[in-house]
């Protein structure tokens, strides 16, 4: 039954495209939506009957603000900011989302170098991909490394290095290399990343054939590798179509008012990668798909052609995404193609619901955490854990979790800078002071819960946080068993909740817990090893800051930094730095 309050606000919408924001009665913003006509849109929400996550969202509505915009592009890039700024519980947002890897032809540079990024906006470089992971990107790039002699150092070192000698690069650090040198080895990466290497197998055939009829069989093994690395890869992939076209295909599949998209990735005619995407719906399907596809390329790079399985998303991508050139086609192959991403649609959401998905709960369980603890439902929580070895390279680590997923945006180290860093109580208070005075003094949003990681202690200390500084949230604690183990929730009174009943509460918060002990070890052991590295790149002559980041990327460990060569070292640093680190580090075995 609507109440007087919609029905008045239904009468009062405009025959005009904009966005709408549905309020619950304590005025939180549960649902963001845009419209092409807010008026036939909106009611339909009221008018018609509904199941699932749209029947649950519109019980909660008790009234709705609209505002109207010159086009339903202009909706859609309102619609994407203000579900940023308030993450409405029955939003879908792909805040974990991650860029795919891509190698990177630094080509308009003086001396061009190839690498990975996962950003794919830097106009000096060319780019391939996406990979479907950086493992199959990396495996790439060093086979093109060991077949085309570019520089392989981020910077040019002062002498040549390990790979001039072996053939490996031109050397540019001693050698003049003219630009049409650089634009013929360029055109060949790109035909190769192309897939054209007919040219190349023959030559390292050839090359392989000479060596062994001089009797060099190492120097002939080694471009036997070179010939066994690019059947490999060229074998892994299947070329679909002789065109080369960079394609993106999607297509979905639902079931009981649920929706898989699936996105198939094609580069040069090669399938790179298959993704799915599993939600429950709330939204009129094609307007649905269009704003997870749209969400998509805010993050990654919009490829030639766009494929899609329906023509209402066609138009609609067309309008958000003007530079993209989106088809639907009705036949052919393309179409063929769609068929086959759409079976993979359907067996993802198969699998979602022959698989116990916690996912689907988290808003119900959420709601079940706020009456607990008395509160609103807790759609930001904040989680925080320390992490030290005996007190050295303390750390104190932050994950925040909207709407019951990670948002890894967000996230935030530490470095405890407390006298006593063995004290846990110490560094929360500290960790906890830092975080929440800075959000004050900016006048940023504050959690609605803070989730510590211990028992009475530890919310005594956040309590203490929150008293002094006045702060809004509420405060709850993980209390652990002599094991070490999640046995009880505690709230800022000291009451314990065994959660018996609540198993998948239970795993919810087991989840969060997890996800900030993860981030809390992980981080402290990059400030370790960072630690450790400094005290042997100390008192070195030539190595700054900036170079003993470069020697760290270079050599991640400490055991792959006593591994390196002399050679190793010179790419990155001056000989004479080189020499010393090198001794140091002879020394330490």
């Amino acid at each position: 039954m609507m109440n007087d309050i919609l029905k008045k606000e239904i009468d009062l919408l405009p025959d005009a495209p904009g966005c709408y924001l549905m309020h619950a009665k304590d005025d939180e913003i549960i649902y963001i939506g845009k419209a092409k006509n807010l008026k036939k849109r909106v009611s339909q929400y009221f008018l018609r009957a509904h199941s699932g996550k749209t029947a649950a969202m519109v019980s909660h509505v008790d009234h709705f603000e609209t505002i109207t915009t010159k086009s339903e592009k202009e909706a859609l890039i309102l619609e994407m900011n203000l579900i940023q700024t308030h993450h409405p519980r029955y939003n879908i947002l792909l805040m974990d989302d991650k860029h795919y890897p891509y190698i990177a032809l630094h080509k308009n540079i003086e001396n061009p170098y190839v690498g990975l990024s996962r950003n794919v906006k830097d106009k000096k470089c060319e780019y391939f991909g996406p990979y479907p992971n950086s493992s199959a990107a990396f495996e790439v790039i060093d086979l093109i490394n060991k077949l085309f002699p570019l520089r392989k150092c981020r910077n040019v070192p002062k002498s040549p290095c390990l790979y001039y000698h072996i053939g490996q690069c031109l050397a540019p650090c001693v050698n003049k290399v003219s630009k049409e040198q650089y634009e013929d080895i360029i055109d060949k990466i790109r035909e190769f990343l192309k897939g054209k290497n007919q040219d190349l197998v023959k030559d390292i055939k050839e090359k392989i054939k000479l060596h062994s009829e001089n009797l060099e069989f190492e120097r002939a093994q080694e471009y036997k590798k070179m010939l066994d690395s690019i059947n490999h890869i060229t074998e892994k992939q299947t070329v679909e179509f002789k065109d080369k076209v960079n394609r993106d295909f999607f297509s979905f599949h639902t079931r009981e008012n649920y929706i898989a998209i699936a996105l198939f990735s094609y580069r040069e005619g090669i399938l790179l990668s298959k993704r799915t995407f599993c939600y429950e719906l709330i939204d009129e399907i094609s307007d649905f798909v269009s704003e997870i596809i749209y969400q998509y390329y805010q993050l990654n790079a919009i490829p030639n052609e766009i494929v899609v399985s329906n023509d209402e998303i066609c138009a609609n991508l067309n309008d958000f995404l003007p530079n993209a050139n989106v088809i639907f086609p009705s036949r052919g192959k393309l179409h063929d193609v769609l068929d086959t991403v759409e079976i993979n649609a359907k067996a993802a959401l198969d699998e979602h619901f022959l698989t116990a998905k916690l996912d689907d709960d988290i808003m119900d369980l959420l709601d079940k955490l706020g009456n607990i603890l008395h509160i609103k439902t807790p759609k930001h929580i904040e989680l925080f854990d320390n992490s030290h070895l005996q007190g050295t390279n303390a750390i104190g680590a932050m994950v925040v979790f909207i709407n019951g997923i990670p948002y890894k945006k967000m996230y935030r180290k530490f470095n405890i800078q407390g006298y006593n860093k063995k004290d846990d109580l110490s560094s929360m208070r500290e960790t906890l002071t830092r975080r929440y005075k800075r959000l004050k003094e900016e006048n940023e949003k504050m959690p609605d819960l803070v989730i510590v990681d211990g028992g009475k202690t530890q919310i005594e200390i956040a309590s203490e946080v929150k008293k002094a500084l006045d702060l809004p949230f509420a405060i709850a604690g993980l209390v652990k068993t002599d094991k070490h183990r999640t046995s009880a929730l505690m709230n800022e009174d000291f009451n314990e909740y065994y959660l018996d009943d609540e198993k998948k509460l239970f795993l919810l918060l087991t989840r969060m817990q997890d996800e900030v002990h993860r981030y809390a070890i992980t981080t402290h052991i990059k400030k370790r090893n960072k630690s450790v590295f400094n005290s042997i790149f100390d008192g070195i002559n030539g190595i700054g800051d900036k170079r003993k980041e470069q020697l760290i990327k270079a050599f991640p460990s400490i055991s792959e930094l006593k591994n390196a060569k002399i050679e190793e070292l010179e790419q990155i640093i001056p000989k004479d730095s080189a020499e010393k680190l090198f001794e140091k580090i002879r020394s330490l075995n």
